[in-house]
């Protein structure tokens, strides 16, 4: 089993991103007088629960915009630490686009506190029945407003060499987080892919272009992370090889959707994935791996909404393409015939 293990040495191509999004919940906490004094479990074995004091509709696009903004370092970067490793060299416009995310936030939240005592008498009256246990708990927009904040920190990170006490550089702790980082790259691929599948390819027999944007994605963030660990451009490159090959228009059908879940499939498997990279770093060409997708006779004879039948064969338990053999005639370079598409 090929090992992903990173070396220390990228942290020269990276940037290390923590971001901080605090968000207002409207919640209190219920007291024993918001229930009139009724008798209650003593702390030690139970606790009372919280009551809202102001609309969570009105809250809502700033739970939009965080998870916006999350999503956008996922397609960027990786997870990293507290936050996330992104490219050096891309740092300029994953800020930008953070500076974005943050001018609306602070837009909207200008909006909110501007509306916010109506809102909140709005809210009484629509529970006028429990009024009194709202407006007990009760807070002024300045409090609100020292509540919700988008800020980040953007730095660079370097491994201790020196210090007084040998120990403190010998237990830092970093060489431990960087040599993860391919890992966990791998793992954020194989997740994406999975979400891509049931999103996108499972039990479609035809698909527009657009199925192509989340591959495009996808492929934009392994080349971007390319110096994290050697496997992810060879990745990169299958990826971008099917890309390449699709039509340039029309809607995707017959053996190009095959090459393309079969893709979608060896990606969100990063115990397959990585021995099929390191067969590339090796010189096989990313043009095997893919021949390799389209190799058998009857390779999806029948999709429905529950089974995906593969040369033959049904596979009720993944409901996905079975990775055929490639074999030495298969690739296009002078190699030693290849076990398995699965399993090199």
């Amino acid at each position: 089993m090929t090992q992903l293990v990173s070396d220390i040495r990228i942290l020269d191509n990276l940037l290390a991103l923590n971001l901080n999004v605090s968000l207002w919940s409207a919640r209190r906490k219920m007291s024993q007088e918001d229930l009139g004094g009724a008798k209650l479990p003593p702390e030690d074995l139970a606790s009372l629960g919280s009551k809202r004091i102001a609309d969570p509709e009105n809250l809502k696009v700033f739970g939009t915009l965080k998870a916006r903004a999350f999503n956008y370092l996922d397609r960027h970067g990786v997870r990293f630490m507290s936050g996330w490793a992104i490219p050096e060299e891309k740092a300029g416009e994953i800020v930008q686009e953070l500076l974005n995310i943050r001018t609306e936030f602070q837009k909207e939240k200008e909006a909110f506190l501007a509306d916010y005592d109506q809102n909140v008498q709005a809210w009484i009256e629509k529970h006028h029945q429990w009024g009194k246990i709202i407006r007990n708990s009760l807070v002024g927009p300045d409090y609100v407003r020292a509540r919700m904040d988008f800020r980040w920190q953007l730095y660079k990170v370097a491994p201790l060499e020196q210090h007084a006490d040998n120990t403190a550089v010998l237990e830092a702790g970093l060489a431990e987080e960087v040599q993860g980082l391919g890992g966990t790259l791998f793992d954020e691929v194989a997740k994406s892919a999975d979400d891509i599948w049931r999103r996108v390819y499972y039990g479609r027999t035809e698909v527009t272009h657009k199925a192509l944007s989340p591959l495009r994605t996808l492929h934009a963030k392994l080349t971007g992370l390319s110096f994290v660990e050697p496997h992810v451009t060879p990745v990169a490159d299958i990826v971008q090889a099917a890309l390449l090959r699709m039509p340039k228009k029309g809607n995707i059908t017959g053996t190009d959707l095959l090459l393309l879940q079969g893709l979608v499939c060896l990606l969100k498997d990063s115990t397959a994935l990585v021995p099929h990279a390191q067969k590339v770093v090796e010189g096989y060409g990313p043009a095997s791996v893919l021949d390799a997708l389209l190799a058998g006779p009857g390779a999806i004879v029948e999709q429905d909404e529950s089974t995906m039948q593969v040369d033959g064969a049904v596979d009720e338990e993944d409901d996905e393409p079975i990775l055929p053999d490639i074999t030495e005639a298969d690739s296009p370079l002078p190699h030693p015939a290849i076990p398995s598409l699965g399993l090199w």
